[in-house]
């Protein structure tokens, strides 16, 4: 079978890239080892964010006092794992008619670079078949990152898979990491009931985050109870009894034995990129990564790689758009587009982790923007004088900004607190647009709403503050 595009895997860098294409007026293919939509809505973004929201109803339900309701209830666990998978499958039907409906072919297999214009693709039942194609887009995504002395079992030593589909809720886990997976879980799990401690290797939790974030977030876990060691790491697990005693050495050099039923390795995400024919090809490689130039292309014309296997953030948001530039660039090349992509500014990428308090963040944080070299200037509004957030109960966290003292520059924006996830998209919509100071606050912003607190936090930077 020839194809004008293959796309070889179909999370969410593989699936818009193959739609795109397909709307550019390219023949496309798409093969998939397992299920459509990739680990991102199977395994990743999407069941996560089904199982956070079932741990904020349950927890809404044991504060319901404060809001004047009396409610009781216990929550079930297999149910809540139930309803998480059902979203996910939703979702990947909802891929399978997106396929359908921009005559896409699904290839089910795994895929590999045979040579130019030509990958492998081997079935589950160990069969071959060649598919031709002029343009190839890597997009196999990546898995969760094994250290040697945190080898997973699947049962004791987990992994984010395992997470979200454990067949009874453990009484007590550790969790190794606390990037967006680690610091998910915790609250998922803490919040049904679960003794959770966090161990971190860094000097602090959510370590990509600016440090005021930080602070707040292990602030707001040790309110809720979770247990969090940073500057430690887990040097050795024993597994032979009934749970799982994890040696952890801390700081000083001293160590300290933790027991618990279950450990979450969350210690990051790590590129597939084995066996997919780079060696075979040549195409370059670094750092566990897919080497590409700003369209996405790799070192060997037509074939281009795209999200976690590339080296941008290892983001679905990130994935998606690498997707759509390559198959535009493939358009352009072709005289089906009429001008190339813009390449993806990777410092103006949201990330947001679901926890509660949510976190949000695009640009850099205080300490990077010093070290670039900016005279800043920085506002703080605290949820706690926002009218709405009073009205929600949920005052805790902040909206913070930064800007260039000299040009007004917006160089970045951090929040923690209810919904955030939400409101970082005017932070980039804003950045995109060169926007300063000056023009968000003289943009109305709705009251009483979250969304206003980013106008506050501007006023604080400029000494124009009304509600603080």
């Amino acid at each position: 079978m020839a194809y004008d595009v293959v796309v070889i895997g179909s999370g969410p860098g593989g699936y818009p890239a193959a739609i795109r294409a397909s709307q550019l007026g390219f023949k496309v293919a798409v093969i998939e080892k397992e299920s459509l939509g990739g680990v991102c809505l199977n395994w990743g973004c999407i069941p996560t964010k089904a199982l956070l929201k079932s741990a904020q109803v349950y927890e809404y339900l044991k504060h319901s006092a404060d809001y004047g309701i009396n409610a009781t209830g216990t929550h079930d666990f297999g149910a809540v794992v139930k309803r998480s998978r059902g979203v996910a499958d939703k979702m990947s039907k909802g891929v399978q008619f997106l396929m359908k409906k921009n005559k896409i072919d699904v290839i089910m297999g795994y895929g590999k670079v045979k040579a130019k214009g030509q990958v492998e693709v081997t079935a589950a039942d160990g069969t071959k078949q060649i598919v031709e194609s002029k343009y190839i887009v890597i997009a196999t995504g990546g898995r969760t990152r094994e250290l040697p002395n945190l080898k997973q079992d699947g049962v004791k030593v987990i992994g984010y898979r395992e997470a979200m589909v454990m067949p009874t809720q453990p009484k007590s886990m550790i969790i190794v990491g606390s990037g967006a997976i680690g610091v998910e879980f915790a609250y998922v799990y803490n919040s049904m009931g679960t003794k959770v401690t966090i161990v971190e290797f860094m000097p602090r939790i959510v370590p990509v985050e600016d440090e005021d974030i930080s602070k707040e977030l292990e602030k707001q876990y040790k309110k809720q109870g979770i247990e969090i060691m940073t500057n430690s790491s887990v040097e050795s697990l024993d597994t032979t009894g009934a749970g799982v005693k994890a040696l952890v050495k801390k700081q000083d050099g001293t160590t300290i034995t933790l027991e618990a039923d279950v450990v979450l390795s969350a210690v990051g995400v790590v590129a597939n990129i084995e066996n997919i024919g780079l060696e075979e090809n040549n195409i370059k490689t670094e750092k566990g990564k897919v080497i590409v130039d700003k369209y996405q292309q790799t070192s060997m014309p037509g074939v281009y790689a795209i999200g976690d296997c590339s080296p941008g953030q290892a983001l679905a948001h990130v994935a998606a758009k690498e997707g759509i530039n390559a198959a535009e660039h493939m358009a352009y090349m072709e005289k089906k587009h009429h001008h190339l992509p813009e390449a993806v500014d990777y410092n103006n990428v949201p990330g947001c982790t679901y926890c509660t308090p949510e976190i949000s963040s695009v640009g850099y944080t205080e300490k990077a923007a010093k070290e670039a070299g900016y005279e800043i200037k920085v506002g703080k509004f605290p949820f706690v004088a926002s009218g709405k957030a009073s009205a929600a109960g949920a005052t805790e966290g902040f909206v913070k900004v930064i800007f260039d003292a000299k040009y007004g520059e917006f160089l970045g924006c951090h929040m923690i607190g209810n919904n955030v996830t939400e409101m970082i998209a005017e932070a980039v919509v804003a950045r995109k647009l060169e926007t300063t100071a000056h023009e968000i606050l003289n943009a109305i912003h709705p009251h009483p709403t979250m969304s206003e607190g980013l106008k506050e936090a501007v006023a604080v930077a400029y000494g124009e503050a009304i509600d603080i």
